[in-house]
């Protein structure tokens, strides 16, 4: 791997260059300067030094995303310690065993997470920290107790009359290889898994996010962060490259409804918005389809010579949606339904879809919007390259591979995966099904885990069907599942909707069974769906919204 620069020189400088700047802020709460984030690490650095935590200790991270988080991720590894950002919507049990697979010596909760955990399940920890004032839940050491009950004053005596930019000086890592965090997945398939990450994946992601959006967005502006900081989408591009860029993120620290998301993009009116797509797809569905299905602006959408302007006026509409200052956003993390970006796509609105996974810190594919491919999830992205493991990539589905800085170092104390999934020649292997056009864009087909074996061995994506059950009517989320050799297609509908029309249930099983037949002409024969099974309540997820698949198949 090629020499990288250094990750944590790049936050001492942002830190320094925007001293007065506004850096991290609570949805309706406080506001941190940068300087203020540059004191409340030194506290921190103080704490870990005089507990006895030493470069190479593993911090655990566990919390709602807040300014206090975001903090303490930075004094972790500004101090030389291991982050491990702990994913805030596991379960106990889930918190506990990632707490002790990675050896963590501290672990930082919200106040959520601090009612759910129990610690004894976590004998190994001298400490458990809480996130919003750095107080003590639990102390196993006298050093730590210490500590912390003299903080300020050891403060003040490195520090006796102020703390200014000069004393910004952070730990610089040996080399980009370097362990900077151990991120564990999010476990679609069942247990997750300790993905080590170097300091140089951190790097080339936010050197990525320079490359393609630097000199669009400047210092200052502002940026909503909607999903968990400690999943590295949300980390990598609504954190680390906006903290390092000198822009202002503000955190939705309460559970983003739709009702708040769209009240903080009306107030805030961020300049790009990361998202993944069910939450776009909500704010198309609810807010935008109602108001273009009806037979008036079908009729004007039908006249060539106006519905150019008629969309153009749409597209504004679904701007002013999202702020009203955006310049684009950018979509992934999961499969996008074909129906809405189709629309999105025939109004010209300004997005994009990229493809990543968390071996790879995430990026892996990525295009602007203006000369994104429908349907695709781009190119292969800066500091990275892509291959479609097949004899005609483009044409016949095979493994996409990935290779590049961004790759991991593999598996915490788990060879065996990462044999599997790292080949000799350094390509990350992803599991995932895809395309590539002659142009280099990528095309996703499926998880090859999930593929299903039709009665003569022909490959079913599971995922294509479901795209397409989704855009029919009332059907929420759905998935496809074999039984014996028939295809079953497991549906939330839409109650809410349900309600506003008074259908009852033999009205709802009516409508799916319409849908199914629908589905099935437009199917060949081995995909067609036997029967829709009606679900009451909504698929269980990971917090990145995607369905745990492995709960229904």
């Amino acid at each position: 791997m090629e020499n990288v620069p250094s990750f944590n020189q790049t936050i001492q400088q942002s830190i320094i260059d925007h001293w007065d700047m506004d850096a991290l802020t609570d949805y309706k709460g406080a506001t941190l300067q940068f300087h203020d984030v540059a004191r409340k690490i030194e506290k921190l650095h103080i704490l870990f030094e005089n507990c006895g935590v030493e470069k190479g200790d593993k911090i655990a991270l566990c919390g709602r995303n807040s300014s206090q988080w975001a903090v303490a991720f930075l004094a972790t590894l500004t101090y030389g310690a291991v982050a491990v950002p702990i994913l805030h919507e596991f379960m106990a049990d889930q918190i506990h065993n990632i707490v002790n697979h990675s050896d963590a010596k501290l672990l930082f909760v919200g106040d959520h997470v601090a009612t759910q955990i129990d610690p004894v399940q976590m004998p190994h920890l001298e400490g458990i920290i809480n996130n919003p004032d750095y107080s003590l839940m639990v102390s196993r050491t006298d050093k730590l107790t210490y500590a912390r009950e003299h903080l300020n004053e050891l403060y003040g005596k490195k520090y006796p009359k102020f703390f200014r930019k000069e004393h910004v000086k952070y730990y610089i890592e040996k080399d980009g290889e370097e362990l900077a965090m151990i991120n564990y997945t999010s476990g679609t398939t069942g247990f997750s898994k300790g993905v080590m990450v170097p300091y140089r994946a951190l790097w080339s992601n936010y050197d990525f996010a320079e490359h393609v959006l630097g000199e669009i967005i400047g210092t200052g502006d502002r940026i909503i962060s909607i999903l968990p900081m400690a999943h590295m989408y949300g980390m990598a591009f609504e954190f680390i490259f906006e903290f390092l860029h000198g822009c202002h993120v503000y955190y939705l620290n309460r559970i983003p409804s739709p009702a708040i998301i769209a009240q903080a993009f009306a107030e805030i009116k961020p300049k790009i918005i990361i998202a993944v797509p069910l939450v776009i797809e909500k704010i198309i569905r609810k807010k935008v389809f109602p108001k273009i299905q009806n037979n008036r602006m079908r009729l004007l959408l039908s006249m060539p010579v106006i519905s150019k302007k008629v969309r153009q006026m749409i597209c504004a509409e679904v701007v002013k949606a999202f702020g009203g200052e955006l310049y684009e956003v950018i979509i992934g993390g999961a499969a996008f339904n074909q129906e809405v970006e189709s629309f999105l796509k025939k109004i010209e609105f300004p997005y994009t879809v990229g493809y990543g996974a968390t071996e790879c810190a995430p990026i892996i594919c990525y295009r602007d919007w203006h000369t994104f491919a429908q349907g695709s999830c781009g190119q292969a992205a800066y500091h990275m390259e892509v291959k479609i493991n097949s004899q005609d990539p483009a044409h016949v589905p095979g493994e996409i591979l990935a290779r590049g800085l961004n790759v991991m170092l593999g598996y915490y104390k788990n060879e065996e995966a990462t044999k599997e999934t790292l080949d000799d020649e350094g390509w990350y292997h992803t599991g995932d099904l895809g395309t590539m056009d002659y142009d280099g864009n990528v095309y996703i087909n499926g998880r090859s885990k999930n593929m299903l074996l039709g009665p003569n061995g022909q490959n079913i994506y599971p995922e294509e069907i479901e795209d397409k059950l989704n855009s029919m009517t009332m059907v929420v989320e759905s998935v496809v599942v074999q039984r014996d050799t028939k295809l079953v297609g497991l549906v939330y509908p839409d109650y809410d909707e349900a309600k506003n029309m008074n259908f009852n249930e033999n009205d709802i099983k009516n409508i799916m069974e319409q849908n199914r037949q629908q589905l099935n002409e437009q199917l060949p024969a081995y995909e067609k769906i036997t029967e829709i099974e009606i679900r009451t309540e909504e698929f269980a997820k990971t917090p990145k919204r995607s369905i745990k698949r492995f709960l229904y198949t």
